[in-house]
């Protein structure tokens, strides 16, 4: 299975601050057992689709962001990932909300994040703080593995004979 991590951030992009949050994601999937590249770290912008249609025709299994997810006037993440995602996956984004805000966290409600597939590809969107990442991780670890699984035409679909 293979992974791309995209961070979205101008500042991190311009040098002005390290990327935080892409690492975290990187060691998380790894543990998912995906083989993971990146973080590729994009300014906040047109150039999130570009990246994110890049990674659907290379035919990664699942691309991860990390930041632009907020109320800001420049947090564009969600918009641009809408663009290229033919099937939501809603219940991703919600029970990422969902972990955010069980962990004490009430501002993980504002999170704006989408998941979705475009062709083949698992795309998500999670939040741009380190915590943010972590929380998202409690959810994607265990589910990415089986989701993978199902969009190659396998795996346990809860049906029952």
């Amino acid at each position: 299975m293979r992974a791309l991590v995209v961070t979205i951030s101008t500042r991190a992009a311009a040098g002005i601050y390290p990327d935080r949050s892409g690492p975290i994601l990187v060691e998380g999937l790894e543990r998912a057992g995906f083989v993971v590249d990146g973080p590729a770290i994009v300014p906040d912008g047109p150039e999130i689709e570009s990246v994110l249609l890049s990674a659907v025709h290379e035919g990664y299994d699942v691309v991860v962001t990390t930041g632009g997810t907020g109320l800001s006037p420049t947090d564009v993440t969600p918009e641009h990932t809408a663009a290229i995602v033919a099937r939501p996956i809603p219940g991703v984004a919600e029970a990422i909300r969902a972990a955010g805000f069980a962990a004490g966290v009430s501002t993980a409600a504002l999170s704006r994040g989408i998941a979705g597939i475009a062709r083949s590809t698992i795309i998500v969107n999670l939040p741009g703080s380190p915590g943010g990442v972590r929380d998202g991780l409690r959810v994607l670890e265990p589910l990415l593995p089986h989701a993978v699984e199902q969009m190659r035409g396998g795996g346990d679909h809860g049906v029952t004979s």
